[in-house]
């Protein structure tokens, strides 16, 4: 990788989707991502165990929606750079018609987009939008131009809200998405939380590093966007303990809190 990937990709400047990437014992970042990323983890050091039980709670939840609640379509906003299995992995893996679409306005994700639009069935689909999670009109048109939006869509928003500071904000994007999907869709969220003094300080360390401030917001507040949802079981929950599968059980507790919920 080098920097005339893109002249919008600064590799001196610590990025929150390549250190994300390097928790998670990815290749696709830079010296200053792994210096921050060091940093936040020298302090808060289950970062690493959070970026990659996240991606586990998305491999369950993507799985669970597509086998037991019948999901055919998926709007995945805030992707990140690929790494382990993507939700089109998952979903077309289990029924081989899903159609995904993936958002993310990052540079260096719309880089290796070509590695999300690679459909593993022949009757899948998967498309890429590049845009903000705060431009959500310009989302739905876009993602209607691949899904159908008169039936159930599972709307993912996976790590990224906390980059929103105004949970007001946060809220309207969530409910502007939800609202233009039908009954039988379903919400998916999970952020990390304030939920201990490490990964508080984390955060903080993550801001002195150069990185975009995360805001770590209660249980309570995440909870907050599934109002007027019906909660699937086990609900709002640490994403370790978010259905985990048998070789899964007994994961240490980490500050992510997330669940899913079907629009009735």
């Amino acid at each position: 990788m080098t920097s005339t990937e893109d002249p919008a990709l600064d590799p001196t400047t610590p990025h929150a989707a390549r250190m994300w990437n390097y928790w998670m014992g990815g290749k696709d970042n830079y010296q200053a991502d792994r210096d921050a990323g060091d940093a936040v983890a020298a302090v808060y050091p289950d970062i690493v165990t959070m970026a990659v039980q996240s991606r586990r709670f998305l491999i369950r939840v993507v799985r669970y929606l597509a086998e037991e609640a019948g999901i055919r379509q998926f709007l995945d906003i805030g992707t990140g750079l690929p790494t382990m299995e993507n939700t089109h992995e998952v979903a077309q893996g289990v029924s081989a018609d899903c159609k995904v679409v993936y958002v993310d306005n990052d540079p260096m994700v719309l880089a290796h987009a070509d590695a999300l639009l690679r459909a593993v069935t022949p009757e899948g689909v998967t498309a890429y939008v590049h845009a903000d999670y705060h431009d959500p009109q310009f989302i739905l048109a876009e993602a209607a131009k691949t899904l159908d939006l008169s039936r159930p869509v599972a709307v993912m928003f996976m790590g990224v809200l906390g980059y929103e500071q105004d949970h007001a904000v946060l809220r309207s994007i969530v409910s502007t998405v939800m609202a233009a999907v039908p009954a039988g869709s379903h919400l998916v969220l999970w952020d990390g939380t304030d939920t201990g003094d490490a990964v508080v300080e984390g955060g903080e360390q993550l801001v002195e590093s150069g990185g975009v401030p995360y805001i770590l917001r209660s249980p309570a507040q995440l909870a907050e966007g599934f109002e007027g949802l019906e909660l699937v079981d086990p609900g709002m929950v640490p994403i370790t303990r978010w259905r985990p599968a048998t070789g899964e059980l007994g994961a240490k507790h980490i500050d992510a809190y997330g669940a899913v919920g079907r629009k009735v």
